[in-house]
């Protein structure tokens, strides 16, 4: 076997020693395995050993989906380790040795199956990053709260059903990865991270959220769809800085606070789907910056004038739910493009849309229509529109000229015809 790194003697010999071991390991099918040199400390190896070498030394291993049910003790003549990977073995431990790596930085244990963490984890002070998704974790340690430079912790996919207390101390994580896990809360304590800026908690079993998330005043990506929320709490409104997406979908909400969207002038995508709205507050229309809104499968019957504010909005889902008409001011909503309008009960438009000059895609499926609205003639933008399973008496002759200029009308036989 042929290694065209430099290295120092005992990490050229533990090089050596680890593909041999790697070797030994592999599945009979996957032949001789590589050693391959990576550009880029993060990067990694799909076949074999994957080492990024700096000054002489190596910072990084990979060894993805190597087969391995063990790792071997010479992992830990690599002292100068920054990243490892081992993502996607059937490793059920980790040896004591890898104790002896006190400058790793990411530790990559994803799609493993450890049931446990040990304890001399606590002791990779200068850990930033620790990966362990999709194992089969039923706690953490407490002292995993020694982690002091953590700021990344992923935890999904295990059967974890607490956290420990020292969690909510590390007030240096940035990133929290909890979600696909049987939680059944998070405590009041969360609030002690006040760093925090992404957390990930769906598809949990949670019923209700504690008052001082509120208190995660950097958070600006949260997601805790899929659980089993009827409420949320008003405190939710205090996190100004969320920008990038709020997932609420897939919860048992027949309402929202008022007070929600007060404060969050920076989202840009919102995702309460598969709910039991009713009736939105008036406040949304405060989302300034939202560009993409998700209200799919809910019982709502009315969407509020204040949607005529939201001037970014590109794309506004509203299939399956009961809305019998549309407010006139939902076409101040110049930017939008997509309007999905599917399963409701309308039988007109607003004449006013005729000024959402930006849209492109309009699906009117499953609705009550009898006559198709001429206002539709004049958005000149449209590029597609989908009005079967309505129950349209007659197509106007103005269908072909639409279809001419680049159109693509999707539509059922009027029942005058069949």
């Amino acid at each position: 076997m042929r290694i065209d790194v430099v290295l120092p003697v005992s990490e050229m010999r533990a090089l050596y020693e680890l593909a041999k071991f790697v070797q030994a390991h592999a599945p009979a099918e996957q032949g001789e395995i590589a050693v391959t040199l990576l550009t880029d400390k993060r990067a990694v190896a799909h076949n074999g050993i994957g080492i990024y070498v700096e000054d002489d030394t190596a910072l990084s291993l990979s060894m993805r989906y190597a087969g391995l049910r063990t790792l071997p003790d010479t992992l830990s003549e690599f002292a100068n380790l920054r990243y490892l990977d081992v993502t996607g073995n059937h490793l059920h431990d980790l040896p004591d040795s890898l104790a002896n790596l006190t400058r790793l930085e990411a530790l990559y244990l994803d799609a493993n199956q450890l049931a446990a963490l040990p304890d001399w984890l606590s002791g990779l002070v200068n850990l930033h990053e620790l990966h362990v998704d999709s194992n089969r974790l039923t706690t953490l340690p407490e002292s995993i709260s020694k982690l002091s430079k953590l700021r990344e912790l992923h935890v999904m996919n295990n059967t974890l059903n607490m956290l420990p207390d020292s969690l909510w101390t590390m007030t240096a994580l940035e990133v929290l990865y909890i979600g696909d896990n049987p939680l059944h809360v998070l405590p009041q304590r969360i609030g002690g991270l006040v760093n925090l800026t992404e957390l990930y908690a769906h598809s949990n079993r949670l019923t209700l959220l504690p008052e001082n998330i509120g208190k995660l005043a950097k958070l600006h990506t949260l997601d805790i769809g899929h659980n089993a929320l009827t409420a949320l709490p008003d405190s939710l409104g205090n996190l100004s800085a969320l920008t990038y997406f709020l997932y609420i979908s897939n919860n048992r909400l027949t309402s929202l606070p008022e007070s929600l969207f007060e404060n969050m002038p920076k989202l840009r995508y919102l995702n309460v789907t598969d709910n039991q709205l009713t009736t939105l507050p008036e406040a949304i229309g405060k989302l300034t910056s939202l560009e993409e809104l998700r209200l799919y499968n809910n019982q709502l019957t009315a969407l509020p004038d204040s949607l005529g504010a939201l001037k970014n909005l590109n794309e506004l889902h509203v299939m399956n739910n009961k809305l019998a008409a549309l407010p006139m001011s939902l076409a101040a909503s110049s930017s939008l493009t997509t309007l999905d309008l599917r399963n409701n009960a309308l039988t007109e438009l607003p004449a006013s849309f005729v000024y959402l000059a930006n849209l492109a895609y309009l699906d009117l499926r499953g609705n009550r229509f009898t006559e198709i609205p001429d206002i539709l003639r004049l958005i000149t933008s449209l590029k597609k529109l989908d009005l079967r399973w309505n129950k349209l008496r007659v197509l106007p002759s103005w269908i072909a000229e639409i279809e001419q200029r680049g159109c693509t009308v999707y539509r059922s036989t009027p029942e005058s015809l069949s």
